[in-house]
């Protein structure tokens, strides 16, 4: 090692540089990889989730109307239902529009 000239040294510390930078960017690249295969699974897992819900939310409404039926007829459950889901998702909506409001709102105007 003490008969190796600076050249020699400074190359060897460039090549080693090299390596490790490429080293680092395959980490980097199969961290990437790993975990946007795992973010693909749960989205997947997510969308299921949504699918299922709102199929029971389906059922919960079909059962209302039917309860609703022998009260008030067919027509007029169906139709109170529907008005009730439909307010309930309007203050959902307005709900959510307002807190996207404050997500991009200029800084300073919360």
């Amino acid at each position: 090692m003490g008969d190796e000239g600076l050249g020699t040294v400074v190359t060897r510390v460039v090549d080693d540089a090299k390596a490790y930078a490429q080293a680092e960017v395959t980490l980097w690249k199969t961290v990437a990889g790993t975990r946007g295969s795992q973010a693909g699974i749960a989205a997947g897992l997510a969308v299921g989730a949504i699918v299922i819900a709102l199929s029971a939310f389906v059922a919960l409404l079909v059962g209302a109307i039917l309860s609703l039926r022998p009260v008030m007829g067919p027509g007029w459950a169906t139709l109170l239902v529907v008005v009730v889901a439909f307010v309930v998702a309007a203050i959902l909506g307005k709900l959510a529009a307002d807190g996207f409001k404050r997500v991009f709102a200029p800084l300073g105007d919360e």
